[in-house]
């Protein structure tokens, strides 16, 4: 009698895929489905990831709970529809399929007809890879391609900014003639803008008085520097098209700048006059040539602290004063809110901290737990209690997803129904199911995150040693780094640091992972790592599997 292989079925499709080519997710599972009764296999598991691109990892939680069971040998086989549902770029897809390898898991796919158990199938893998890669860059070239064109016509591509909308066709859908018109109520805000900054003020002062007065970005929040500076610097408001400022912004943001700009006037009203926008211009050319302030010193917790009052991350600032005595300049550095420092008293306040006090109190209380085992017992009691007490609510919350995946599934089979009874029309039903499938895909990827978050807070508990090794080695490298591998190590390994109601330190969040065990609390670096700057530690610290967050 032949043994039954436990398999994993793995299927995903983008939001663009079902629009364009009516990629269809029970059509994948029904395929995949047969297959694996065909050659007696037994579906152990399913990963579903709904409307969610392939070209990274991130924000796919279906993905991630597979890998996750993979390593616990869950299963010996994944079977995908095509090699590119489980990643679009060759990188990625040979790194998901070397850690399933290194579990000894096949990678199959049933439309390629290969499999990673042989070297043919290895082989051919990477050239899929390869292939479907350059597929992918190349429908990005075209319509990379058809976005220039456009743009070269005078017509915006995209989101258009504040002071904008678009007018689509009488049924609402958004095409190649779509008019962008102006709204007059957030027009009038980004006149404001201009006039105040052509008066002298700065990008702060404007961004406190918009806040002050009520006004919201198009996204709906507060202003800040960069929303100003960004409408200051959008050639739309006079009446032009500026397209491929950047390329491949999405990985090089500002890195990217391109020698190919278009700029070319466009088919939409101004809201700024030409004399306006040159006199604004010639004011952000010459503050662009003008010193930037530098702050004496090393801040070591930039963007670490959090503002007591809003939660937002705390940044670097100063005050220089005289002493009356002598006339000596004494300078004070602190670190203050960063939405106060952009966005102005509307929205936050300074809440300034000394910089000193703040980071001994943190080098401080982690010392502490390493050297007074009662307050390190503590924090691991803590760590427990917390993952536990952390289940119910995500159970709970889980439950009431579902209930709502199950309310969403049975209104789709209530239309199916009418429709097959002739009760509604084609357009109707299809226009409702549209809906209706947005709605689920959002739930459903909901419910994969959560039972992620379960299936790690499920793990054994941690123990006093493992927390003991990873507090330990942290203060040693804080005691015996220069301050660039300091600041870089706290960066990776402290998650927050809050401040309690008297603005000190109220707790230090520790986030560790394989990744910074693997390379930053594990095997000394040789001699010639350490003179490019490695982190010198000795030993070898315990494995685990999950992310893990403590409190001191």
């Amino acid at each position: 009698m032949s043994i039954i292989e436990k398999v994993a079925i793995y299927v995903r499709v983008s939001t663009e895929e079902q629009a364009l080519h009516g990629y269809s997710i029970d059509a994948q599972l029904e395929t995949l489905r047969n297959y694996c009764k065909l050659y007696n296999k037994e579906v152990a598991y399913e990963y579903v990831d709904r409307g969610v691109s392939g070209k990274s990892i991130k924000g796919r939680y279906e993905l991630q709970r597979l890998l996750s069971d993979a390593k616990e040998k869950k299963f010996t086989e994944v079977i995908v529809w095509k090699f590119n549902r489980m990643a679009r770029k060759t990188i990625d897809l040979l790194h998901i399929v070397e850690l399933l390898e290194k579990c000894n898991i096949v990678f199959r796919s049933f439309s390629e007809n290969f499999d990673t158990s042989t070297p043919m199938g290895k082989f051919a893998l990477q050239m899929m890879g390869a292939v479907g890669e350059l597929e992918r860059n190349t429908i990005v070239d075209n319509v990379r391609m058809g976005h220039k064109q456009r743009a070269r016509t005078g017509k915006h591509n995209g989101k258009v900014p504040l002071g904008y909308k678009v007018v689509s066709r009488e049924d609402g859908i958004r095409d190649r003639d779509s008019k962008v018109v102006v709204v007059e109520e957030e027009a009038s805000i980004v006149r404001y803008v201009f006039e105040q900054y052509a008066l002298g003020h700065g990008l702060k002062a404007i961004a406190n008085a918009l806040n002050h007065k009520g006004h919201r970005t198009k996204e709906r929040k507060s202003f800040s520097t960069t929303a100003v500076r960004d409408l200051l610097d959008n050639p739309m408001f006079i009446g032009r098209i500026r397209y491929n400022q950047y390329e491949n912004w999405a990985e090089k943001r500002r890195r990217g700048k391109s020698s190919e700009m278009i700029l070319v006037d466009g088919h939409h009203p101004a809201i700024v006059s030409e004399p306006l926008w040159d006199k604004v211009q010639l004011l952000r050319r010459q503050k662009c040539v003008l010193p930037k302030k530098r702050f004496e010193g090393e801040y070591l917790l930039t963007g670490l602290i959090r503002c007591p009052e809003c939660g937002a991350a705390m940044t670097a600032s100063r005050t220089v004063n005289r002493r009356k005595k002598d006339n000596a300049k004494i300078v004070r550095m602190y670190y203050s809110c960063g939405r106060f420092r952009s966005q102005g008293s509307a929205v936050c306040h300074a809440n300034s901290v000394r910089k000193d006090e703040a980071e001994k109190s943190v080098t401080e209380r982690i010392r502490q737990a390493v050297t007074q085992p009662d307050i390190l017992k503590k924090v691991v009691q803590s760590v427990n209690e917390r993952r536990s007490g952390r289940i119910k609510p995500l159970c709970d919350e889980l439950a009431a997803v579902q209930a709502r995946i199950d309310k969403l599934e049975e209104k789709k089979r209530k239309y199916l129904g009418l429709y097959e009874m002739d009760e509604i029309d084609r357009d109707l039903f299809a226009g409702r199911l549209n809906d209706l499938n947005r709605e689920l895909d959002v739930e459903l990827t909901r419910r994969s995150k959560l039972q992620l978050e379960l299936q790690d807070d499920h793990a054994e508990p941690v123990s006093y040693e493992l927390v003991r090794s990873l507090v330990g080695r942290l203060d040693t490298l804080l005691r015996r780094s220069p301050f660039p591998q300091r600041k870089t190590l706290l960066h990776l390994i402290v998650k927050r640091i809050t401040l309690d109601d008297r603005k000190r330190v109220g707790s230090v969040e520790l986030a560790f992972n394989e990744e910074t065990e693997k390379h930053f609390l594990s095997v000394a670096a040789s001699a010639e790592q350490q003179a490019e700057g490695a982190f010198p530690l000795s030993g070898k610290a315990p494995n685990f599997g999950h992310m893990l967050t403590i409190i001191i």
